[in-house]
């Protein structure tokens, strides 16, 4: 198809990989938020992680997965390399992690946030190190945990990724087609900037 300047913008964006390569390397947040607790979503759910998916990601053109239907997402979280963990604020959903283990003994944090209304509560930190802690007990062998972050994403992710400390593995640039706004939770859902 071809490019609409009317449709949108062409953006280049740095994204940047990212690996820990010993459970050593992880410097825990010391923050540990009250009322926040950790549960994993065990049950494969396509509306729960598609909500938080699009909660989360809809400030940051997460994109991916939006055209995900029903059975492709239930496909995805029943593979038992899966895993998605819910972090609960008072008993609302305040942000999630999504885990995959590789073959490689490696295991990918495959998506990570927070929704809008519990960023720069001090929750990232707390929970990041709770995905890192899971990561080097997903499965026996695991020798590394990768992640990846963009310049689309919050100011805040690549700063957190490396306080915990994971290095920059690599770095790379890509022109990128997006629409003029990012995509927000659901279609006509305007959030307050």
């Amino acid at each position: 198809m071809p490019w609409d300047d009317r449709a949108g913008m062409r953006t280049l964006v740095r994204i940047t990989h990212l690996e820990m390569c010993s459970p050593a390397q992880l410097r825990p947040a010391t923050r540990v938020p009250a009322d926040l607790i950790l549960l994993r979503a065990s049950i494969p759910s396509p509306e729960l992680c598609r909500y938080l998916y699009t909660s989360v990601g809809g400030d940051w053109y997460w994109r991916e997965r939006l055209p995900w239907t029903y059975q492709q997402w239930l496909t995805w979280l029943s593979r038992p390399e899966v895993e998605t963990w819910v972090a609960l604020a008072s008993g609302t959903p305040a942000g999630y992690f999504e885990l995959e283990a590789k073959l490689d003994d490696s295991v990918e944090l495959t998506y990570f946030g927070l929704l809008p209304g519990f960023a720069g509560r001090g929750l990232g930190g707390y929970l990041l190190t709770q995905a890192v802690e899971r990561s080097w007990r997903v499965q026996p062998r695991v020798q590394r945990v990768t992640v990846h972050t963009c310049t689309l994403d919050h100011a805040a992710a690549l700063p957190n990724y490396l306080a915990r400390g994971f290095r920059v593995f690599k770095e790379e640039e890509q022109l990128v087609d997006l629409p003029e706004q990012p995509p927000g939770p659901w279609p006509g859902a305007e959030r307050p900037r």
